[in-house]
């Protein structure tokens, strides 16, 4: 049996997590009696990472707050004896990633050696690497992680690597009983995130106010917030703007599995770049992403049904009410049927 470490100690937040399945499913497919434990340091909220994705078997979370619990990590790393060990360098290098690889004792470690300009200074530690040139052929995220798989072999054809996070029923029971509770039968619900982690990533909440504005007119719908605990003052901002305009919402409050569900039953989603844009795209959500300063062609969900936009200038308040509008009621003609 191969016992496989993948060290994500860094970037390894809800849409990372995500966009890693394709990774752990090649994995699989390729050795699928292998024992898979995942190196993750703290997220910002908990991440029901074994729920989310069935291909991981273990979860050891880093804790870099004190000298013993290091001493502490790296046995129980080493107690693994993991033989393969990967480094999914697709953003930047971690040199703390490399030493935990090659302390764990991984006879094979895999890893990239250098993406575009971008050379890893740690590839020493490594002795199965991969050189890519991501940027120039505009690379997704998705394929530029099962790129580095495919340095040991594990591959995906295209209808693989789109993978859909399938919920559980009582899930679904939990999802379904939330917008039967909350909004009128019959009634389209278009789903908003007005918040990202970033201020850079986020379309001004007046927007999204203007954009529901025009929505409710045309369509006579109903909408569902979505927040995270990081997104509260634009949310409460956005929350007093619907309430000025008389639009009719309601602030979603669930577990993050049902949020997916949910996502997942819905007419739209317009969001910013951030992790429940993933969520829905993998829950089989129709998405409208939006998108400033980060790529839309490196980030953006692939599942059909999900579409993005671009800030021509990198700035995302660039992009403007009616272009957005433009793209959903092109989108309600198209995918959205």
């Amino acid at each position: 049996m191969e016992r496989i470490l993948i060290v994500r100690q860094q970037n390894n937040q809800l849409g990372d997590l995500l966009c890693s399945l394709p990774l752990y499913y090649a994995l699989k497919k390729k050795f699928p009696e292998s024992e898979i434990t995942l190196v993750a340091g703290k997220a910002n909220y908990a991440i029901p990472y074994k729920k989310f994705c069935p291909y991981i078997d273990n979860i050891i979370q880093m804790d870099r707050e004190t000298l013993m619990k290091n001493i502490s990590f790296i046995r129980e790393v080493r107690a693994l004896k993991c033989n393969i060990g990967i480094i999914p360098s697709t953003m930047q290098f971690s040199r703390t990633s490399h030493v935990i690889n090659y302390l764990s004792g991984a006879k094979v470690r895999v890893g990239v050696k250098q993406f575009d300009n971008e050379v890893n200074k740690s590839a020493w530690l490594l002795n199965e690497t991969g050189t890519f040139d991501w940027g120039k052929q505009k690379t997704h995220q998705t394929d530029r992680i099962l790129d580095v798989a495919k340095i040991i072999g594990c591959e995906l054809t295209d209808e693989e690597k789109i993978i859909r996070v399938t919920h559980t029923e009582d899930v679904l029971k939990d999802a379904n009983e939330f917008l039967r509770s909350n909004f009128p039968a019959n009634t389209k619900i278009i789903g908003m995130h007005t918040g990202a982690g970033k201020v850079a990533n986020r379309w001004d909440y007046r927007n999204f106010v203007s954009l529901a504005k025009r929505l409710k007119e045309k369509y006579n719908c109903v909408f569902l917030l979505t927040s995270g605990y990081i997104d509260k003052e634009v949310t409460e901002k956005t929350i007093q703007g619907l309430k000025e305009n008389d639009i009719p919402f309601v602030v979603e409050n669930v577990e993050v599995r049902v949020l997916g569900a949910m996502l997942s039953m819905i007419d739209l989603y317009v969001t910013n770049d951030t992790g429940v844009m993933h969520l829905s795209g993998f829950s089989g959500g129709k998405v409208v992403s939006l998108f400033g300063p980060t790529r839309g062609y490196e980030w953006a969900p692939q599942q059909k049904g999900c579409r993005y936009i671009q800030s021509k200038t990198g700035e995302i308040n660039d992009i403007t009410v009616e272009e957005v509008m433009n793209v959903l009621v092109d989108s309600k003609r198209k995918d959205f049927r």
